[in-house]
């Protein structure tokens, strides 16, 4: 199994561009945590551990590293986006409290199973997917 830098060393190889060592410094900060995280919070990350790298080009390797598979958009906010790891992670759906922001994950089977069917009788091929649901968690809700 490739490593995840050279999955997007690969990746970035063949879309001509350059594995600079502000790319390096975002990968290695990126795959420090485990949890979703927006761009704002990655920029205070590195800024904290003493690493001067722009809000642009910040933004431009987030979307590599989602083009390159490594990374996901999970949810869309109005001004934002979250990410989170895929490489080493098992696919996963979304529960997301419209009050607190809080992410639920969850997996479930027959959401999965259905999916394949409907693409089965579709004769459609999928890539990916993502759900999420949008709604109030248990501590908003009382």
């Amino acid at each position: 199994m490739l490593s995840k830098e050279d999955i997007f060393k690969e990746y970035l190889l063949s879309k001509k561009l350059k594995f600079t060592t502000e790319r390096q410094a975002i990968l290695d900060r990126v795959f420090a945590n485990h949890k979703h995280f927006e761009a704002d919070e990655l920029l205070v990350d590195l800024r904290q551990n003493k690493l001067k790298i722009s809000k642009a080009t910040i933004y431009r390797t987030l979307s590599l590293l989602v083009k390159s598979g490594l990374l996901r958009e999970v949810i869309f906010g109005e001004r934002h986006a979250h990410y989170e790891q895929v490489y080493g992670h098992e696919h996963h759906d979304h529960l997301v409290c419209n009050n607190c922001g809080k992410i639920i994950e969850f997996l479930e089977k027959r959401i999965e199973k259905l999916q394949e069917e409907v693409c089965k009788k579709n004769k459609f091929k999928p890539d990916s997917h993502r759900l999420q649901i949008q709604g109030l968690c248990e501590d908003c809700s009382k």
